[in-house]
């Protein structure tokens, strides 16, 4: 057979996987499955083009890394607005179908801690929420082992000559870079990218503890996670905490 549009996307598979588990089937158990699925794709997208964006400061490429932020940008948003049609479901009607969920969560997403291993964050703690076969397991280790994106970062501004050898130091790096814009435009546009990068992870992050927070108020989460509140405390995270702390730094004045 030729192939044909269908074919090649593997529509006839990929429409059959979204399957209600409510009997009768709830209207807006739907609406949750596809999202989370959806979610899942664009985290593979992601991990493909952070992948990229390793590879491409590997070779001190800075124009191919910001062409790959700048497709990660525009992903990043999406997903943030996915939340705007998850809510259209209000707490009741999510609520009629949701034991069904038991003991399946969100948690136990392995592409999101594959996404939070490969820029940085490490916390093995969280792997209790996911049950790991052989293969999950090797690509979490994989990921654990690899040098992060911000690993990546510090090579490339070793290279440039810059010290990174300690919070101080590469704090100091930074102000010295957006100190002198002209000089290190390349380097000052690669800062700008990551601090975007870590800014609409942490408003993804935000959006979804309000929405978890306006479906199950404070419950627990289902398998057993522990809900909006233990979402709340995630948005300290950052991926690259001293780009956040040089902004104190800079200008004319001292603001210590």
């Amino acid at each position: 057979m030729a192939l044909s549009y269908g074919s090649y996307l593997k529509l006839d598979e990929l429409l059959r996987l979204q399957r209600p588990l409510s009997e009768p089937p709830h209207h807006d158990e739907m609406l949750f499955i596809v999202i989370h699925q959806v979610y899942e794709l664009w985290f593979k997208q992601l991990l493909h083009e952070l992948d990229g964006a390793a590879a491409a400061l590997d070779r001190d490429d800075l124009l191919r890394t910001a062409k790959q932020f700048r497709r990660i940008h525009a992903i990043q948003r999406l997903l943030e607005q996915q939340v705007d049609i998850l809510e259209t479901m209000t707490p009741q009607e999510f609520n009629q179908f949701r034991d069904h969920l038991n003991p399946a969560s969100g948690f136990q997403s392995v592409q999101f801690r594959e996404l939070e291993f490969a820029c940085g964050l490490r916390r093995t703690d969280v792997l209790q929420w996911i049950e790991l076969d052989d293969e999950r397991r090797a690509r979490l280790e994989r990921r654990r082992a690899e040098p992060s994106l911000y690993d990546r970062v510090k090579g490339l501004l070793q290279r440039r000559g810059f010290a990174v050898d300690s919070s101080e130091a590469l704090v100091e790096t930074y102000r010295q870079i957006y100190s002198n814009e002209v000089e290190h435009y390349d380097l000052y546009l690669l800062l700008e990218d990551l601090i975007e990068f870590d800014e609409r992870f942490l408003l993804w992050r935000g959006r979804h503890v309000l929405m978890v927070e306006r479906m199950i108020g404070q419950k627990q989460g289902t398998g057993g996670s522990p809900g909006a509140k233990y979402l709340e405390s995630t948005l300290a995270r950052r991926f690259f905490p001293e780009l956040w702390t040089v902004r104190t730094y800079l200008g004319e004045g001292t603001y210590a």
